[in-house]
């Protein structure tokens, strides 16, 4: 029996595009290691890291049903450190180069391709020997799955004791779609109406989810209260606030496995809290990977990792670079997303060479080296569910700089605090982000008061072993047999 089936567009190393990925390659693998019987279901991607696991097939021919009636979906699976990943197959759907937008805008047929996700995972679930006692929905590509246990819950009694629970990521990406696309999901017309499925006409998914699901969770606790209101609800405030007596925080983890530079396979040297000499010599390679300078040895290198668009405030950053460039400062991007942005950071390092470098795109081994190799690291979000970028800085000994917004208000402890383990501003503002930045240019200069705060950063512990007790003690709460 599967106790918890997670229901996710993406899970590391498989595939991943963000922080949802490495959420999903790392909560059921912990839930599991606490004797929890978890199973991951996510589509079976053209483009994916098979990372030497071995996929076989385990069930053909499974009937869908959308969008006409003899479509079907194969089942793959592969055993995952001992827990199994099942892959829901269709070629036209997910054989593609992206997952789910190119650089001129989503996929047309998002919500077909997702709908059909979704009911082929119910499908597979039912044919299962029992069925599980949670499944848990991850984003808008998976949130219709509580909405079909809910109905589904009326015809069969084996649903009955099934739980359902939907985790938003990120608010701001809803899945919304033109209203006559509902009537393509199989959902009873009992399902359209403001308090469910329908938003402002449209066929919203997450809100689906929301609606009918058990209980919704958030990636942080400041961020499920900040959703409440206007200004981060991204017009779901109100059914938010309708649901809010099964709405809960809960912090994300790191994956210290994957993110831990004491152990750390993309990099020349490791290193500890206790031991920092490795941290420099890093720096001298990063600085060399990416073309900087050798005077920056002995100068503050900023770091910034993460999607180039308006939410990670990138325009922000573009319009400061003057001035940083004032300092004697070295600056590295990596990262890829709006084009313009884009051309506006390779224009500027073409005005600062050696002093500032931009990688469009982004590969795992750049992110460690980046994080390990730099001093200071900037996220100057205009809203952040959580973020793990900045819990990495953190473990790197890599203090970071960021907006006073979500998880990282909950991550981040600022100066001038004796415990302080980085910098933060109070909103997105780029005075403040400046002024923010000079603050930890002038700290660094102290050396020794630097390295104190760099070793508390780096004592941190934010592991999924915490998270994941808090996630059973919610299943359990809704009367899960867990």
């Amino acid at each position: 029996m599967h106790e918890v089936l997670f229901v996710t567009s993406e899970m590391y190393p498989f595939s991943k595009t963000g922080g949802l990925g490495d959420v999903m390659g790392a909560l059921p693998l912990s839930l599991h290691n606490k004797g929890v019987n978890t199973a991951v279901i996510t589509p079976l991607y053209g483009r994916m890291n098979l990372d030497g696991n071995k996929v076989r097939l385990v069930y053909s021919d499974l009937h869908v049903g959308y969008p006409w009636s003899p479509i079907t979906a194969e089942i793959y699976q592969v055993d995952y450190h001992g827990m199994p990943v099942y892959f829901v197959g269709r070629g036209e759907y997910f054989d593609r180069r992206h997952y789910y937008n190119t650089h001129t805008g989503d996929y047309f047929d998002n919500c077909e391709r997702f709908i059909f996700f979704c009911r082929a995972v119910m499908k597979w679930a039912r044919l299962l020997p029992e069925p599980p006692a949670v499944i848990h929905s991850h984003d808008w590509q998976s949130s219709l799955v509580p909405a079909y246990l809910h109905y589904a819950r009326y015809e069969e009694s084996f649903w009955k004791n099934t739980k359902s629970v939907a985790t938003i990521h990120n608010l701001a990406f809803q899945g919304r779609f033109s209203g006559r696309l509902f009537n393509d999901s199989g959902l009873p017309m009992s399902a359209w109406h403001m308090d469910g499925a329908e938003f402002h006409g449209d066929f919203n998914m997450l809100k689906t989810g929301i609606a009918y699901s058990d209980a919704v969770t958030t990636v942080s606790p400041t961020y499920a209260e900040e959703i409440l209101g206007p200004e981060f609800g991204c017009g779901l405030e109100g059914i938010l606030a309708k649901h809010s007596g099964k709405l809960l925080g809960i912090l994300n983890g790191a994956d210290y496995k994957v993110w831990d530079p004491r152990d750390d396979k993309f990099l020349p040297c490791c290193y500890s809290s206790a031991n920092l000499k490795g941290k420099r010599e890093c720096k001298k390679t990063v600085l060399r990977e990416f073309y900087m300078s050798d005077q920056l040895e002995d100068r503050p290198v900023l770091g910034f990792i993460g999607r180039i668009r308006d939410q990670k405030g990138v325009d922000m950053l573009i319009d400061i670079i003057p001035r940083l460039m004032e300092k004697e400062i070295g600056l590295i991007v990596l990262g890829e997303g709006n084009l313009m942005y884009e051309a506006q950071l390779l224009e500027l390092m073409e005005s600062y060479p050696g002093r500032l470098s931009v990688q469009v795109g982004y590969t795992e081994d750049l992110a460690h080296a980046i994080q390990a190799g730099c001093d200071i690291f900037l996220m100057p979000s205009r809203y952040e569910p959580c973020g793990l970028t900045q819990i990495y800085a953190l473990r790197y000994g890599t203090p970071p700089v960021a907006t006073a917004v979500g998880g990282l208000c909950d991550t981040i402890t600022p100066y001038p605090s004796p415990e302080a383990t980085g910098f933060t501003f109070a909103k997105a503002d780029k005075k403040l982000f400046l002024s923010a930045i000079e603050q930890a240019l002038s700290a660094w200069e102290d050396r020794e008061s630097w390295m104190k705060m760099v070793q508390r950063a780096m004592d941190k512990e934010f592991s999924w072993d915490r998270s994941a007790d808090e996630y059973i003690r919610m299943y359990r709460d809704l009367g899960a047999r867990i």
